[in-house]
Order: C-alpha cells, then sequence, then structure tokens
C-alpha cells in the first residue's frame, strides 16, 4: 500500500483547499477516489473539478466504499463526533478537521471508536506539520533560547459575518474555532504538559458564543503562556517563544507559517504553490498534515506521535475550562 487512497467529507471550502493541497504531492502516494457531500450536486461538482472518480449524495455510502484508505472529515465541528464514528465503525482510517471535537467528552469517545475498530485518528491540526513547526521542535531541544519562560500567540480575524463563526448551533465562537490555534502552539512548545491554571477572560456575542478571549496559562519552573483571539478584528497574528537566551518569533500567519525569525535573523519556508485558487491562506500547506497520515499508515500507528490523542485530549479540556469561564455553552455540553 503505497498510494494512500483518500475520501473526502464534505464539499465546503476547506476540503476544496485540502483536495487542492493533496495534488502537490506525489500521485503515487496520495489519491483522491472519492468525495461526499449531502447534496449529490455539490459532490459531482467537486468531483468533476478535482477529477475524483466517484461522487456520493451521502455520508453512509462513503463509509461503505472499500476502496478508501484514509477519510478526511471537512465538516463544521459539530458533526466530526457523529461522521467520525460513521467512518471509524466501517473500518475507516480519519483525518478530522479541528476543534477535533465540541469538548472533551466528544473527543474521549472519538479516540475510544478508533480504540475499538483499531483504526488511525488525528485531529487535523495542520500547523504542526509545518516545517517551521518542525524547525521549532529543533530549535527548543538543542536550547537555542535557553529556558523558555513566556509563549504567547495571538489569531484575529473579522469573522462575524460568516454564520458558522457566530451561530452557536454551527459551533461559532473565537475559541474553536481560531484560538485552538493559538493553545494548540503553547502546548507543542511544551510537550504536550498540563498547565497547572487556566484563567479565562471573554466576551461574548448576544448568540452566546466568544467573540474574544484571552487565556493565560501557567506552567510548572515558572512558566507562563498568553493566548488571544478574537472574531471581531484583525490581530498582528504572531507567536513568540521567550526564553532566557534568546527569542523566536513566528510572524503572521502564526497557524500557516511561511517564515521564522530565530533571535533577529529570518528564514522562509514557502509553501508548494497551489494548482487551483485556494479558499485560504497557504492552504497547501495541509500537504504536510497528509504526508504525516501517510507515514502512520504505512508504518502501522494508530495515532501520530506529533498530534497524539492524548494532545488533542488536553487541547478540548482546555478549552472546556476557558468556556466554562467565559459562560460559553454548546448544546453538547449537556449531553
Amino acid at each position: 500500500m503505497m498510494v494512500i487512497r483518500w475520501g473526502i467529507c464534505s464539499a465546503g471550502k476547506i476540503s476544496h483547499d485540502f483536495t487542492v493541497a493533496l495534488k502537490t504531492l506525489p500521485a503515487e502516494n496520495h489519491q483522491v477516489v472519492a468525495v461526499a457531500a449531502r447534496d449529490l450536486k455539490h459532490a459531482q461538482e467537486f468531483a468533476q473539478k478535482h477529477s475524483i472518480p466517484r461522487a456520493y449524495g451521502c455520508y453512509e455510502d462513503l463509509a461503505k466504499d472499500p476502496e478508501i484508505d484514509v477519510v478526511y472529515v471537512g465538516t463544521i465541528h459539530p458533526h466530526h463526533l457523529s461522521l467520525g464514528v460513521l467512518f471509524m465503525n466501517a473500518q475507516k482510517n480519519v483525518l478530522c478537521e479541528k476543534p477535533l471535537a465540541m469538548n472533551l467528552r466528544e473527543v474521549q469517545e472519538l479516540i475510544a471508536s478508533a480504540q475499538n475498530n483499531h483504526v488511525f485518528l488525528m485531529e487535523a491540526v495542520w500547523t504542526r506539520f509545518f516545517p517551521v513547526s518542525m524547525e521549532i521542535g529543533r530549535l527548543l531541544s538543542q536550547g537555542e533560547v535557553g529556558e523558555v519562560k513566556l509563549v504567547r500567540a495571538d489569531f484575529g480575524v473579522p469573522l462575524t459575518h460568516v454564520p458558522r463563526a457566530v451561530q452557536k448551533e454551527l459551533g461559532g465562537g473565537a475559541l474553536l474555532d481560531i484560538g485552538i490555534y493559538c493553545l494548540q502552539f503553547v502546548l507543542m512548545v511544551f510537550n504536550g504538559e498540563r498547565p497547572e491554571s487556566i484563567q479565562a477572560t471573554g466576551l461574548c456575542l448576544d448568540t452566546g458564543v466568544d467573540e474574544a478571549m484571552v487565556v493565560t496559562l501557567k506552567f510548572s519552573g515558572q512558566r507562563l503562556a498568553v493566548c488571544t483571539c478574537t472574531i471581531s478584528a484583525e490581530l498582528p497574528n504572531e507567536a513568540e517563544i521567550v526564553g532566557t537566551k534568546g527569542t523566536i518569533k513566528v510572524p503572521a500567519h502564526m497557524w500557516c507559517p511561511t517564515s521564522l525569525l530565530v533571535n533577529g535573523v529570518e528564514t522562509q519556508y514557502p509553501v508548494p504553490e497551489p494548482t487551483l485558487p485556494l479558499n485560504f491562506i497557504n492552504s497547501t500547506g495541509m500537504c504536510y498534515e497528509a504526508e504525516e497520515v501517510r507515514r502512520c499508515l504505512l508504518a502501522g500507528l494508530k495515532q501520530s506521535s506529533r498530534m497524539s490523542h492524548a494532545d488533542s485530549a488536553l487541547l478540548a479540556e482546555i478549552m472546556d475550562e476557558a468556556r466554562r469561564q467565559v459562560g460559553v455553552v454548546y448544546s453538547q455540553d449537556s449531553q
């Protein structure tokens, strides 16, 4: 099984970009063989645009397709649990868009399903697999900036005009959509360590979701992290790691980084060129997470060490606590 055969779940914007990203990789390594949407016409249009052989008008048909190795789930967050379970029960490996689910309980259900079905499951935190992120890991392990004292990350873009960003039933809110990138960055720097304390302050829209949030995390050994996210304004969208001997800075756009400043010296890490127009910036960088999925599947692994099940669970746990403090409650929290 040298070629990984992908099924695409949902024919929306992110699925388009992911499929374009796959096209930047060798065809003998990755092939998209099927796409499914709730509307067959959408699936067929998507299939035509991307030269995909099979299109399905329901997700169950995708789950039943015997010629799929792994399914990419690109739906809105509230559907991640049910669809993830659907595909894993059909013995499909799954790469599921972030956030993996709406809360820790749902994340744990997905992980349990993966374990029970002996399939691979990974949350598509694409940032973790960028060359910039790999280089940060190398620099930190070599003690390039000494002892890390403070990490800060911000992500803010105006999204209040986008229904899925503001409507509670669509999983809206700044934290789950974009704040997750800041938190995952912090956890990546601190090697998945659990923070000693979490303090969150935020503002809510009248829809009941968070418009903006500041989350301060305290880690063992007198280390702090500050994450700021908002869907009502453009922030610098940078991340910074400050140590006793220097600083590592990720310039905009920290969630899909193409450059790195180490003690003031900048290095560029460009993403591949797309073959079709993209919906989101630097989306061809999703090729890095796809390569990680392939590596894991070929090695017989059921999770990635760079974005493990434990990493996803801790991320969800921190977001649950931040939401609790700010007062953001989804229907999934009461089930």
